[in-house]
């Protein structure tokens, strides 16, 4: 999924939000595909809220504001929430929405001289919608300060404050994003989906519920035919390398 308006360096407007969200939405377009790569057409990944779209904000009532802002929310809850990983590959800039929407990604693999930043508070506003995605990453220490301040820092800062989890040179992104499509397509599709969910859904489940929710679900997905179908191929992997390494193969 390419961001493709690079004559505004991706900047978001109500169209692209809209269809961001729909595209996100549509459970159809998980039949066949292993995961989602969300990327930036031209020189930039995302440099944000597109300017236009801001002066018409800036007219809307308080009301139409939180609507325009509540359909905001539900893309990137949309992207966060897909059963498919999501990687974002980010080079150039990711500012205001554009870390939001690292934030939302599973995955993110940025350059390290890309440019982020929660900038919001430059403009009189602050980074409201994207706030609880960008926090389950970064946490409150870091969103205390870049919240706060609206400093832009580079790949490497966001690698360091868990805003993404690779950072490399802009050439090399291409080969990190290949490894890790690689590795989630070594793993069972249903697991993969399974394993998100969990990493979403355990910080939220109460501590005296958590427990019995965890069992319940590796439980259930050990029985499906996925599971027992790769836990016996490897299985039977070790017990071949055993006899060949104990020279009775035959």
């Amino acid at each position: 999924m390419t961001l493709n308006r690079p004559d505004v360096r991706n900047a978001f407007n109500a169209e692209l939000i809209a269809r961001l969200h729909d595209v996100f939405s549509d459970r159809e377009t998980v039949a066949g595909l292993r995961a989602i790569l969300l990327d930036g057409a031209g020189s930039v990944f995302c440099a944000g809220a597109d300017l236009a779209w801001m002066r018409d904000s800036a007219k809307l009532s308080e009301e139409n504001n939180r609507v325009d802002a509540r359909g905001m929310s539900q893309m990137f809850q949309a992207i966060r929430n897909h059963p498919l990983p999501v990687i974002a590959r980010v080079q150039g800039a990711a500012l205001g929405g554009g870390a939001g929407l690292m934030a939302a990604a599973d995955i993110t693999l940025i350059a390290d001289g890309a440019k982020v930043g929660f900038t919001e508070v430059r403009l009189g506003i602050i980074p409201a919608v994207i706030s609880p995605f960008a926090m389950d990453k970064i946490g409150a220490t870091h969103a205390r300060r870049y919240f706060l301040t609206g400093e832009i820092f580079d790949g490497i800062e966001a690698a360091r404050i868990g805003l993404a989890q690779r950072v490399c040179a802009e050439s090399a992104l291409d080969d990190e994003v290949a490894a890790v499509v690689k590795a989630i397509c070594a793993a069972g599709p249903r697991a993969v989906s399974e394993a998100k969910k969990l990493a979403l859904d355990v910080p939220q489940t109460p501590r005296d519920e958590v427990h019995e929710e965890v069992a319940r679900r590796i439980s259930s997905i050990r029985v499906t035919p996925e599971a027992q179908e790769r836990m016996a191929a490897f299985l039977d992997g070790v017990t071949r390398q055993r006899m060949h390494d104990r020279g009775d193969e035959s």
